[in-house]
């Protein structure tokens, strides 16, 4: 739970920033890569996570644009990693310029629970890093290379010329 809307605006700005080099790494390829046989996609997953952050935004009182056909992936991996970097921004300045300190301590109903603003803001990050690692695992089922998040990634390991751990 965010009690300040600077704690927040330090906590996004790395998350965006993470997710950002992620979704930078996608190709057009890559985006029809399945979950499971007849489930999301990596695209549909990506474009779900992109698009959210509008959609959740927007549900919870915050003026922001809203992402334009949202039940369509688009096909190209730049798209999706351009309207991620315009929303994640937006999204950030609604948040600094539309919400106080104060405002973090009130509370809404949230998907049928009672909740702080601070506290949905949390779920917001949260539900951002659940995606991303959804989408690091498809990605390696993809063929791709992972950027490291809070650490390097398996590749990222030889390229520093060290071992990866082995745990």
């Amino acid at each position: 739970m965010y009690t300040s809307i600077n704690t927040f605006a330090l906590d996004w700005t790395q998350e965006k920033m993470l997710t950002q080099k992620l979704l930078d790494a996608l190709t057009d390829e890559c985006l029809n890569q399945p979950v499971s046989i007849g489930g999301r996609t990596l695209g549909r997953i990506a474009w779900h996570m992109v698009t959210d952050v509008s959609i959740f935004l927007r549900h919870f009182g915050l003026d922001v644009h809203e992402v334009v056909d949202v039940n369509n992936v688009p096909s190209s991996a730049t798209v999706i990693a351009d309207v991620f970097r315009v929303m994640s921004a937006e999204g950030l300045k609604a948040v600094t310029e539309q919400w106080t300190d104060d405002t973090l301590q009130e509370v809404q109903d949230a998907f049928g629970r009672e909740l702080t603003n601070g506290t949905i803001l949390g779920l917001l990050v949260k539900h951002t890093i659940h995606h991303r690692g959804q989408i690091t695992v498809l990605m390696r089922q993809a063929g791709l290379q992972v950027p490291g998040m809070y650490g390097p990634s398996k590749e990222e390991w030889s390229l520093r010329g060290q071992e990866p751990p082995s745990i």
